[in-house]
């Protein structure tokens, strides 16, 4: 019997193109500006942008920081992105997210977006609507010239 990881998918269509979405996720200032939506800012990030490279971000939240971390496992430029995440220090918990981006001939890109992992139901939801909000603020980005 083998268990399914459970999470969460969602999509949204942005009005820029491909490759304009890709450096929001592959760019560290880029993803800084986004990453934690209105309400929380990046202090300090760091990618290495390859498979098997580490990320990192501080993120301060009123008195306490969020450190998040995690590892690429698959960086194919354009259009799909693979990596892990966790904000647990000391834990090796870590989530799956699939970011998969497709350029719908118009200007537009639709994003395929997909945590994974093993968190309980309820962390899921929250989840999922913390990443929403920051989505807003990476369509706001993407709004810009």
């Amino acid at each position: 019997m083998t268990i399914e990881p459970v999470g969460f998918r969602t999509v949204r269509v942005f009005d820029a193109p491909r490759e304009r979405v890709w450096q929001e996720w592959t760019e560290p200032e880029r993803f800084a500006d986004w990453f934690g939506g209105a309400e929380y800012e990046v202090s300090a990030i760091s990618f290495d942008l390859r498979e098997g490279g580490r990320w990192n971000a501080t993120m301060p939240a009123g008195a306490r920081e969020i450190r998040w971390k995690g590892e690429f496992h698959e960086v194919v430029a354009p259009e799909r992105l693979v990596f892990t995440i966790s904000d647990q220090p000391g834990e090796d918990r870590f989530e799956l997210i699939i970011v998969d981006l497709r350029d719908l001939g118009d200007g537009r890109t639709e994003m395929r977006f997909e945590q994974r992992g093993s968190m309980a139901a309820e962390e899921y939801v929250r989840s999922q609507r913390g990443w929403g909000s920051f989505f807003d603020r990476l369509e706001e980005r993407l709004a810009r010239p």
